[in-house]
């Protein structure tokens, strides 16, 4: 008994092993991963001692609809692709077996893949007897989202608004699967918080099957949110990993109440004069800025909110500015000040002014100019500073100190403020007069020349001119003079025409005295300029002009020798020797009759009528 059950138990372990080496072994990956539009490879490996004798492919779409779906089928006599399916023309498939290696391979290859493939494929493998197996692997589709789109809140965001507030948008698009957004604020995250950040998200899902994700930011916004820059942050997948891409950064406009003002010069650190324009700025550290006034000793100012403009400032406008801002939202009034001071220089004031002076006196010039700033003073006398203060000493004063004087008061540490004012000093005295009269070039035109004196003195002496002849002694009228005022004297001048010698006499007197000069003028030559003009002949033709001219001169000389010749031998017809008693024989009416005297002797030449008729001498 024991022996039959025992051989009954190996025949049983010997059918059990054999029935398990022919159970068909199928092995699949459980997912690949491809991008939209790309090419899937879906592989399906089995063990079989021999060739598969059927191999059918499947699809199975999730959700409720378990049904299978053939989509190929293969045997030893056909291998049929079902018409009909979204996989017409799109699809291919290859076998292949190893014998030695107890394995075969089936490969589903999937062209422009679509949102519609993703589904579950099953690939069954029959062998020779009834036996099969089967693999399932799951086509995963992947497609890159565009870039983020983010848009700010251009209104702007309170600081003081009780809950958070919305100031950004971020969107993007045609994602698979789903793209996830993240905020960031100056690169760091930000998190989902009731009181302080508030994040919305939203999807679509499009007739495609992609995604659309868009997400809003929510803050309670701060005073230093103002400089801070915000972006999102999108992560998608891909086939084999995760990728990621950021939207441009943007920054936010936020309220905040005015809680101090500043006010200052533009440009700072500059002295102001009179005639100047200031400009005084005021500004709040509060956005957007609040109502700003401007006040001076006690006086409300015209101004550009923000921007106080004082042309053409005078010394009066010296003193406080006070700027105000009035946050009627907040409640909140602030203010600031500043302080100007308006620099002058006033007009020169010099003692004693138009003076006066005898020979041989001294006197002290004072000169002092009202300023709000340190100032410096110098003295000048035709071009030359004398000295660099106040008062201006002159002593034992002669006709080379009379003139005029300048004062100039300038400031140092603001150049354009300065002064300037001249004074006359006259030394009285009779006249003196410089230098003897001089004599300016000849004009060439009228043979004319200037004489001109030069007198000082004080009262201003009066010029007078005398002219004489040198060689008869008699006066010469004298041309009117030009006379002209200098710092110490007179300039006189006339112009003269010395046709002879001349005696010019400067005679310059006042109240004081008199004193002349005299100098003798010489003659000088008239000089004549003959002009002569010669026109050209084109190409010369002066010249042969002349020459024919002087060969007809020549002939006219020749002809009229030989005709006196002729004359002289009796050979021509009127020829006669001695003179021509022509009352002796009456000449016809048409003879010309010429008579031709000289000193010693008379000729009288009787010249034949044009009619051969002769005439008397009376005709």
């Amino acid at each position: 008994m024991t022996l039959r059950y025992i051989a009954l138990l190996i025949a049983g372990l010997s059918v059990l092993t054999c029935k398990t080496w022919a159970v068909v072994d199928v092995n699949m990956e459980d997912r690949v991963d491809v991008s939209l539009k790309g090419q899937a490879e879906i592989s399906c490996i089995y063990t079989l001692m021999e060739p598969a004798k059927m191999i059918v492919w499947f699809t199975k779409s999730p959700g409720r609809d378990q049904s299978r779906r053939r989509i190929y089928y293969y045997d030893n006599q056909s291998a049929i692709i079902d018409e009909g399916s979204e996989y017409a023309g799109r699809i291919n498939f290859s076998h292949s077996h190893e014998p030695q290696n107890v394995r075969g391979s089936a490969l589903l290859i999937i062209d422009s893949v679509q949102m519609s493939d993703q589904k579950e494929y099953i690939c069954t493998v029959h062998d020779v007897s009834t036996d099969s197996g089967e693999g399932h692997t799951r086509l995963q589709i992947f497609n890159s989202p565009s870039l983020p789109v983010i848009e700010g809140i251009h209104t702007g965001i309170s600081v003081t608004a009780e809950e958070p507030s919305k100031v950004a948008h971020c969107k993007v698009d045609d994602g698979y699967p789903r793209p996830n957004i993240t905020w960031y604020k100056d690169r760091f995250p930000l998190q989902q918080s009731d009181d302080e950040v508030k994040i919305s998200e939203s999807e679509t899902t499009k007739a495609n099957g992609l995604f659309t994700v868009e997400s809003d930011l929510y803050i309670k916004a701060q005073r230093t949110d103002k400089d801070a820059l915000f972006y999102c942050e999108v992560k998608y997948f891909v086939p084999g990993g995760v990728r990621m891409t950021e939207s441009k950064e943007i920054n936010i406009i936020v309220h905040y109440p005015t809680t101090e003002v500043t006010v200052y010069v533009n440009p700072p650190d500059r002295l102001i004069k009179e005639g100047d324009t200031v400009e005084i700025r005021c500004e709040g550290n509060g956005n957007p800025q609040p109502v700003l006034t401007f006040t001076h000793k006690g006086e409300e100012l015209s101004a550009d909110n923000e921007m106080l403009l004082l042309e053409n400032v005078k010394r009066s406008d010296s003193g406080t500015f006070v700027c105000q801002s009035n946050d009627f939202d907040a409640g909140i009034d602030t203010e600031d000040s500043v302080n100007i001071t308006v620099h002058y220089l006033d007009q020169i004031v010099v003692t004693p002014e138009e003076t006066v002076l005898n020979q041989g006196e001294d006197l002290a010039l004072t000169c002092n100019a009202l300023s709000s700033l340190p100032t410096l003073t110098a003295w000048y006398k035709d071009g030359t500073r004398l000295v660099e203060r106040h008062v201006l000493e002159l002593h034992n004063a002669s006709y080379d100190t009379a003139g005029l004087y300048k004062c100039e008061v300038t400031v140092p540490s603001l150049p354009e403020l300065q002064q300037q004012k001249s004074v006359q000093i006259s030394v009285q005295g009779k006249p003196k007069i410089i230098e003897e009269i001089a004599v300016g070039p000849v004009n060439k035109a009228d043979r004319s020349v200037n004489l001109t004196c030069t007198a000082e003195g004080y009262p201003f002496p009066t010029i007078t001119w005398t002219l004489s002849d040198q060689r008869t002694g008699q006066p010469v009228p004298v041309p009117e003079a030009e006379n002209q005022k200098t710092d110490t004297g007179i300039l006189s001048m006339i112009s003269v025409r010395a046709m002879s010698e001349l005696t010019a006499k400067c005679s310059a007197a006042n109240e004081l005295g008199t004193e002349d000069v005299s100098r003798k003028i010489e003659a000088f030559a008239h000089v004549t300029t003959t002009t002569t003009q010669a026109t050209s002949t084109k190409g010369g033709g002066s010249g042969v002009v002349i020459a024919v001219i002087i060969i007809c001169l020549l002939l006219i000389a020749i002809l009229g020798s030989v005709l006196y010749f002729l004359y002289k031998k009796g050979k021509l017809p009127c020829a006669r020797s001695g003179k021509q008693d022509f009352t002796k024989e009456k000449a016809s009416k048409d003879d010309i009759v010429m008579e031709m005297k000289s000193g010693k002797s008379e000729e009288a030449v009787l010249l034949q009528g044009v009619n051969g008729d002769k005439k008397s001498p009376t005709e």
